[in-house]
């Protein structure tokens, strides 16, 4: 690299969590109050003695010391938070339909690549988008490059042509790592991303009502209304801290179909005892499930995610959501 990585000083990186926008591909975050950011604070400042005591902290960085990422992934990402480099990866290529829905990229087509430096060694976490002819193809690449595999699944219950997502996990160098994600993006179809932001559409929803469902303020982002919502727990690899913008928090997008309804789709992020909780929750109004599944193989606390879907009064889908969100340790609403 290019600069000399930094470490936060004590405090310097839970302040930049909790006033920075998560812009993830699921949309940006409310941050509040996160045990993530005080457990980075107190593992920085040497006071730790709970479970992230052994756990490295991500370091401090800069756009520019990023930009060999840039340059070997042929893509260029956004700095978040001081410590997390976010490349989207949407498939915009790509015309899925399910339930007779036209899905846009945003709402649940929307891969991405996030980086974190640590001091041995740079992180890479994300979640590709491919077709069904492309999986074996981009599974091969990220294997010879020597990057895992952490999850494999769909977000839709119907869909034409077929689709999945892939979680990747890789450690080492980034510029290698960059090169090595660049050989499996080269197996799909997957457009560059452009370096101008798309004017924003008109959503036709009543994001007022649907924000005070939500108990929190939610972001147009490609005609499409997005909530990302961290947990309050820290949560680690095992040996890293994981800033949420890493891709650890519950997503709710809304697509707007007219006359103010939404088809809602997304991720909830649950311990082993909230999944159920949030099953009840959701189907009680009306929404469907469509996957439980976990993106890491070694995260403490153990974490699921659960794909949903559902069609319909947006408010009235936010209000459902909602009761479920209520079952799981997030940052407390605002409202």
């Amino acid at each position: 690299m290019s600069r000399t990585w930094r470490s936060l000083k004590p405090g310097t990186l839970a302040l930049a969590l909790l006033t920075t926008s998560t812009l993830i591909s699921v949309g940006p975050s409310l941050m509040g109050t996160s045990a993530t950011a005080k457990a980075l604070q107190t593992a920085m400042s040497g006071g730790d003695t709970g479970p992230t005591s052994q756990a490295a902290a991500p370091l401090f960085t800069e756009a520019s010391d990023w930009k060999p990422v840039a340059d070997a992934l042929g893509r260029t990402g956004s700095l978040m938070g001081g410590t997390v480099y976010h490349v989207a990866l949407p498939r915009t290529d790509l015309k899925i339909t399910s339930k007779g829905v036209a899905i846009k990229a945003g709402l649940a087509l929307g891969g991405y690549a996030n980086f974190a430096k640590y001091r041995d060694g740079a992180m890479v976490m994300g979640d590709l988008v491919v077709t069904e002819d492309e999986l074996q193809r981009v599974t091969d690449a990220l294997q010879k490059a020597g990057i895992e595999q952490t999850g494999l699944h769909k977000h839709l219950l119907q869909q034409s042509p077929a689709v999945w997502w892939t979680h990747i996990h890789g450690m080492g160098d980034p510029v290698t790592l960059a090169r090595g994600l660049k050989e499996a993006l080269a197996a799909t179809s997957t457009p560059a991303t452009s370096p101008t932001k798309p004017t924003q559409p008109r959503i036709d929803l009543d994001t007022t009502a649907i924000d005070s469902a939500m108990g929190r303020k939610g972001t147009a982002d490609g005609g499409i209304y997005k909530f990302s919502i961290p947990r309050q727990d820290a949560v680690t690899d095992g040996t890293h801290i994981l800033p949420p913008a890493l891709g650890i928090s519950t997503a709710v997008n809304f697509q707007p179909l007219g006359k103010r309804k939404a088809a809602i789709n997304g991720d909830f992020v649950m311990t082993a005892d909230e999944v159920n909780k949030v099953i009840r929750a959701l189907r009680r109004g009306g929404i469907d499930i469509v996957e439980i599944h976990n993106h890491m193989l070694n995260d403490q606390p153990r974490l699921f995610y659960l794909h949903f879907w559902a069609t319909g009064d947006g408010t009235r889908l936010a209000k459902a959501i909602r009761q479920a969100l209520d079952v799981t340790n997030l940052v407390k609403p605002t409202t």
